[in-house]
């Protein structure tokens, strides 16, 4: 099979079109039309794990951490990012990032850290907002079932927890006709009234064109009118961080032990333990800083993250906890999700996680 056929899995699953702006998530390198022949997971590309894609026979290398992140002005051996291009080049592997795409997913970097540490029903700490739509049509009353289950299919109508969400009320809809139409009902050059039904489902703006093309199969009419609404609803499935409820309340030393014990972390630095006890927690895989004031207004006792400044910690106040976890070990688990992804779902090649990626960062 093609690297291809991953690539169009990895795209419909960590979706890169929620990546930010700066980001540079996809395929990044390499010919995708090549047969596979492995998978290598990392966190960041380097040339040791370069070097293991090769010795294991991987030509595809999916990491977090993008190896490209701005333009490459020059293709030379004089950096090492050069120097890695080059030898991906020479070699015929390609790279595959999920970076911020991945982190914004609910069930995704954040989201996979925070089930680690024992909390229950956590959401997205901070969710994107204008991702969503709402598509309006109108269609004769007797289509209005067929018309809406195709926007069902399409994946419109989802609102939280809740499927096949839509809006109907029905009224009286006119048209003429002219010359040159095939009008479904009615004739031609002749003001017509046509019972109808008044159709309101919320998509995501991503799945548009699907959704669009799916209406104009199922609706009778040879021009439906239709409007597309952009919203300022935040989008609760995507977005940065997660925070939700311990079972029980722990005491902040317990709980500070248990996340050293999950992450294999020698240490923690940590703002003043002013809390006694944890019950809610925030977290932010990766660099977090920014999110420090959502955590302290949804009421979180602690926020762990990574690549807290000094002046940073400055912002607990006294009114939360704040753990600097480190980028490398508040992320490590995406190498496991990438692994999921692509082992479930592929059983015909090898997909390995590197045992040569390592933090950037050592603890003395």
């Amino acid at each position: 099979m093609k690297i291809q056929e991953v690539v169009e899995h990895l795209n419909g699953r960590f979706l890169p079109c929620y990546q930010e702006g700066w980001d540079n998530c996809g395929l990044l390198v390499g010919d995708a039309m090549q047969e596979i022949t492995g998978t290598l997971v990392c966190l960041d590309v380097t040339m040791p794990v370069i070097e293991e894609a090769m010795e294991k026979g991987c030509n595809l290398i999916v990491s977090h951490h993008p190896l490209i992140y701005k333009g490459v002005m020059r293709l030379t051996p004089a950096t090492e990012t050069g120097r890695m291009l080059l030898q991906l080049a020479q070699q015929g592997i390609c790279v595959y990032a999920a970076h911020t795409d991945l982190d914004k997913l609910s069930w995704g970097v954040s989201g996979e850290l925070i089930q680690r540490l024992g909390v229950e029903n956590y959401q997205v700490l901070e969710p994107v907002e204008g991702a969503l739509k709402k598509l309006v049509t109108y269609c004769p009353t007797s289509h209005a079932t067929k018309v809406r289950e195709a926007l069902w299919e399409a994946g419109a109508g989802e609102i939280g927890n809740y499927k096949h969400c839509s809006y109907q009320v029905h009224g009286e809809g006119t048209f003429c006709a002219g010359t040159s139409a095939h009008p479904y009902v009615g004739e031609i050059g002749q003001l017509h009234y046509e019972k109808e039904s008044r159709i309101e489902v919320i998509y995501e703006s991503r799945m548009e064109k699907k959704l669009v093309k799916k209406l104009l199969l199922a609706h009778p009419y040879e021009e439906p009118a239709f409007d597309l609404i952009a919203l300022t609803n935040s989008y609760a499935r995507i977005g940065l961080g997660a925070y939700g409820m311990l079972p029980q309340p722990m005491p902040t030393e317990q709980f500070l032990a248990r996340v050293k014990e999950t992450l294999h972390l020698p240490h923690l630095r940590c703002s003043a333990l002013n809390n006694t006890t944890i019950e809610k927690v925030a977290v932010c895989g990766g660099s977090g800083a920014s999110l420090i004031g959502k955590a302290k207004s949804i009421g979180a006792d602690i926020y762990l993250c990574g690549d807290l400044k000094y002046h940073e910690f400055q912002q607990a106040e006294g009114s939360i906890i704040l753990a600097d976890i480190g980028h490398y070990e508040s992320e490590q688990f995406a190498k496991e999700i990438i692994y999921r992804e692509i082992s479930e779902k592929f059983s015909n090649f090898a997909t390995q996680i590197s045992e040569r990626d390592k933090g950037f960062i050592c603890y003395v």
